[in-house]
């Protein structure tokens, strides 16, 4: 028999446009994690449920969504009922810690009751607020669950112990293979290791689910700042820029922060100053920013207060204090330097990084010891080979341990206009210019750089290195300039020494016999009573070589 039915089937269209039409309920929006369609959901609704109610899961939505400051004034209206729910405590706690209140925090965990969530939070407040004891004593009250682990890990990575970090969120995930946001932590761990294409295969896993994250997005584009350039991390972060100039968005001020770096500092006046105080990194982009600038004293004043914890900033810290040495020649700064670089170059985290080789270079560099900076330095030259800081570095030091041919190489290949034009480039250039039988490219130097107030500096290196090496006739020609500049007896000296030994190498035939004439016109620059008879003799000799004087 066949059932006649009461009203007519569904059409596949009409099934879909009932579905469509159906209102979400809030746990579908929080699965989604749609922050902003919860939120609204629940204050369209706000008027047929308990207040309490709607106010907990407003503040819930406004937390999850990084408004923290809306998230603690509904916790605080609500803590201000007789009858409130007795987590009110520690979630205002965990908002004053996003925004950085940590006193407030700690202040507003004395009337929460005792449960995980307060003793990870009295962890955390104690790394915050650097009590050792504090954070010895909450580490001691962890326990083996997933929340505790978590915990332990975050904690340290804020140390940077990445290795201790990753171990723990590695060994989570062999259990637990759908906590997918762990990848996330792992690949940002392997970020900090400098291992940027394993942080970007790890990360790729959680982007494949969630490709909208954006602290996902934000640490894809910072990999790919790392392994390309600023412009590529710019096309990966531009989703979230459109984001953040259209409606508020969690990371906001992150993603600001990221921009102004891609950009090489572009709008970093505008931005990095009002961040300071918000990402730890923006004080120590502002202080590159500074550096770069060749703003030495600026960099200074704003990380003199500093206390370094990470060596990030002990790395900032000894470069702007070696900076500011070299510029007000205080041997105090320098010390501070050469003590925060090795500090960081021998530990056991950074001894076999870049960072860390670096590290150690530099510190024998301000001990100039440069036989030993050339063994760290080589070690981990293959990864600046085209970046002009290293280079020139690279190629001081090798000029200063002797390695003339390889310094004059470094030398070379720098780009930078800034560089080229600073007198240690210049100076030191001529001199491996000159010690490599090129005295001719010195003296091109010397022509090229006009009149400056170290053109008289450069001369007297030249004179005195040519002269040094046999490079009789480059030096007679830098003595001649020096003693018109300063017709002092050194200078006379030195030029009638290059003068002779010059013809010296003519009649040895070392030189072409027409240089005997530019000689003799030096030498007539000159009204000392010695001139006469030194050009008498080598006016003779050039009439016995048929050589016209």
């Amino acid at each position: 028999m066949i059932l006649s039915r009461a009203k007519p089937a569904l059409s596949d269209a009409s099934r879909k446009l009932q579905t469509r039409k159906s209102v979400p309920q809030l746990q579908e929006f929080l699965e989604r994690r749609d922050y902003s369609g919860a939120l609204t959901l629940v204050e369209f609704n706000a008027t047929n449920n308990n207040a309490t109610d709607t106010d907990m899961w407003i503040a819930y939505c406004s937390f999850h969504l990084g408004d923290y400051k809306k998230a603690a004034s509904v916790y605080e209206n609500l803590k201000k009922k007789d009858q409130k729910p007795p987590e009110v405590h520690t979630n205002l706690a965990c908002c004053y810690f996003f925004l950085g209140m940590y006193p407030e925090a700690k202040d507003a965990l004395i009337d929460a009751p005792e449960s995980g969530l307060k003793t990870r939070l009295l962890f955390h407040l104690s790394h915050k607020m650097g009590d050792e004891a504090k954070l010895t004593e909450y580490h001691g009250k962890l326990k083996d669950v997933i929340e505790d682990q978590l915990c332990l890990a975050s904690i340290h990575y804020l140390r940077a112990h990445y290795q201790e970090a990753i171990d723990i969120y590695k060994k989570i995930l062999l259990d637990n293979r759908d906590y997918l946001a762990l990848n996330v932590y792992v690949a940002l761990c392997y970020y900090k290791l400098d291992y940027y294409d394993v942080a970007q295969e790890v990360l790729q896993v959680y982007l494949q689910k969630y490709p909208d994250s954006a602290i996902a997005i934000n640490l894809k584009a910072c990999n790919h700042f790392r392994l390309y350039d600023g412009s590529t991390a710019q096309s990966e972060m531009k989703q979230l820029v459109e984001k953040t100039s259209s409606s508020y968005s969690f990371g906001h001020d992150l993603i600001r922060h990221n921009t102004v770096v891609f950009k090489d500092g572009e709008g970093a006046l505008q931005v990095l100053p009002g961040l300071v105080d918000v990402i730890p990194e923006a004080r120590l982009n502002l202080v590159i920013y500074y550096l770069k600038k060749n703003e030495i004293q600026q960099a200074f004043d704003l990380i003199k207060d500093l206390e370094p914890a990470v060596p990030q900033e002990f790395i900032l810290k000894g470069t702007v204090n070696a900076l500011i040495g070299q510029e007000t020649r205080s041997r105090e700064s320098i010390k501070i330097a050469q003590q925060y670089f090795h500090l960081v170059g021998s530990s056991a985290s950074e001894c076999d990084t870049i960072p860390g080789r670096h590290c150690m270079a530099a510190c024998f560099f301000l001990l100039r010891q440069f036989e030993e900076v050339l063994v760290y330095l080589n070690s981990i030259k293959t990864y600046f080979s085209n970046e002009d800081s290293f280079n020139f570095n690279y190629a001081q030091a090798q000029s200063a341990a002797g390695y003339f041919k390889e310094a004059e190489e470094a030398f070379l290949l720098i780009r930078s206009e800034r560089l080229k034009s600073d007198y240690v480039y210049i100076s030191l250039l001529a001199y491996c210019y000159i010690m490599n039988k090129k005295a001719q490219q010195a003296w091109d130097l010397y022509l090229k750089m006009g009149t400056t107030s170290q053109t008289f500096n450069l001369l007297q290196l030249i004179a005195n290195t040519c002269y040094k090496i046999g490079e009789f006739w480059y030096a007679a020609k830098a003595f001649d300039m020096l003693e018109r500049m300063d017709p002092s007896p050194e200078h006379w000296e030195g030029k009638r020494g290059a003068c002779c030994g010059t013809f010296q190498y003519i009649v040895a035939e070392k030189l072409p016999k027409e240089l005997l004439t530019e000689v003799i016109q030096l030498l007539r620059n000159t009204s000392n009573s010695q001139v006469d008879q030194i050009i008498r003799v080598m006016r003779k000799w050039g009439k016995d070589n048929r050589i016209p004087c």
